[in-house]
Formats: C-alpha cells, structure tokens, sequence
C-alpha cells in the first residue's frame, strides 16, 4: 500500500486525493509518476499535483472502439486490491465512528494480503 486517507463520503476521490499524495510524498519521496483513471482527469488536480511536488499524473482510459469489459493497463492492480480487501469482513460495514479505526482495519486488512502474497509466492 502505497498511501491511504480514510475521509467522509461527502468528498470527491478527485478531491481528495492531494492529501493521499502529500502522506505519499512523506513516505516515498522519489515517487513521480501517478497512474490514475478517468474520475481524476481534469487541470485542477495536476494543477494541485504540480504545486505540491513534481508529479506527472497518467490517465488510464478505454478505447472508443473497446466494448464490453477490457482489462485496463495499470487500473486492474487497483481493483484487485479492493477486491482482495474486500474479502475481510470487518471491511464490508462502516462499524466506525471516526476515521483512525477505519484506517487501521484498512491496513490490518492490508497486511494479511501482504502476508499470504509473501507465504505463497514468495514476493509481493
């Protein structure tokens, strides 16, 4: 897990994600290059990115021609993590009544991936 603020419903992903890039940037300061998909386009985001380091923001879309479902380059590691994050229960209600108990289970959750990724193929 590269980043993770947990915040209230009532904010765009968009929105927040320059608060994910500074605890980002906190933690792995050589970190550049943001793949990101079509619900973060748009100038006021790079805009943003660019003011709080030298980020280059990469949209991932579909094709015009691409119908049905299609495996998207770089986006699938994302869904698959929700997916796998998914699995643990205490992840499927939000039980919590502040956001640092929702943090920690997000990165408890996390962890156990790391640990079975690790015992059965031996990298993450």
């Amino acid at each position: 897990m590269v980043g993770l603020i947990v915040h209230s419903a009532d904010i765009q992903d968009r929105d927040g994600a320059p608060a994910v890039f500074k605890t980002i940037l906190r933690r792995w300061p050589w970190l550049r290059h943001i793949f990101a998909d079509g619900g973060y386009a748009g100038p006021k985001l790079k805009g943003t990115l660019q003011k709080i380091a030298a980020f280059t923001l990469q949209i991932v879309k579909r094709t015009d021609k691409a119908k049905g479902f299609e495996v998207l380059p770089r986006r699938w590691v994302v869904e698959s993590t929700f997916a796998s994050l998914g699995k643990c229960r205490r992840l499927a209600k939000d039980w919590e009544k502040s956001v640092a108990p929702a943090e920690a289970g997000i990165t408890i959750a996390h962890i156990r991936l790391l640990t079975r990724r690790l015992a059965r193929y031996g990298y993450c």
